[in-house]
């Protein structure tokens, strides 16, 4: 097995040490954050540190990264304190994988890819037409995170929408089934494959899985 230090990882090219530190911590999610500005221009953009918080409430964090360039994402957040989480399929990487180019500060990523927006009654947000798992979040708070200058969103779910055939009968979505995918470091696009479920787990009791008798 390879062994790297941290001395060498800091003597690294950036761009051999920027794929190894964002692919050796495993799997990331993968999701398309849609928000709109104050005068109407709607802004998509992936991302990959949406995270769950908490069920009750319900809340989800994401990492934003530093401000020192324009973030249409972050601006239109603080501007409107809305936006959405949107699950990316097998179908829709490209696309997805385009809105991270560095397109000037008010341009849509929905003008410049095949990504369609997509309205809910009531919600001025857009969300991403063909998403099987669509979140509505509301901005709560953010913490600043000194050592490296980046930002932790504190975001509620104030609307969720999903494809009902993911649904089991005890909530649990299996996104799997939506053909959903996942990002392996910077770049990488993987599709995930359900292998089990296990029940919960208490000591000295064998491991019970859902599916297997």
């Amino acid at each position: 097995m390879k062994h790297i230090s941290r001395d060498i990882i800091s003597q690294m090219e950036k761009i051999e040490r920027l794929n190894l530190i964002n692919s050796c911590t495993g799997y990331k999610s993968a999701n398309l954050l849609g928000t709109k500005s104050i005068d109407g221009k709607s802004n998509v953009a992936i991302f990959s540190s949406v995270t769950h918080l908490g069920s009750n409430p319900a809340m989800i964090g994401f990492i934003m990264r530093p401000t020192t360039v324009p973030r249409d994402t972050y601006k239109n957040i603080k501007d409107t304190g809305y936006f959405t989480v949107n699950h990316i399929t097998a179908d829709m990487i490209e696309a997805a994988h385009h809105t991270s180019a560095n397109y000037e500060l008010g341009v849509s990523e929905f003008d410049k890819t095949t990504l369609e927006e997509e309205f809910k009654e009531g919600i001025s947000t857009p969300f991403v037409k063909g998403s099987p798992v669509q979140l509505l979040c509301k901005y709560v708070n953010e913490y600043h995170i000194v050592e490296n200058d980046t930002i932790h969103v504190i975001a509620s779910i104030e609307h969720i929408f999903y494809q009902e055939e993911l649904e089991h009968k005890d909530g649990w979505l299996q996104i799997d089934c939506g053909n959903v995918v996942a990002i392996n470091g910077l770049d990488g696009y993987c599709l995930p494959k359900l292998l089990d479920r296990f029940q919960y787990a208490r000591k000295e009791i064998p491991t019970t899985s859902f599916f297997k008798k």
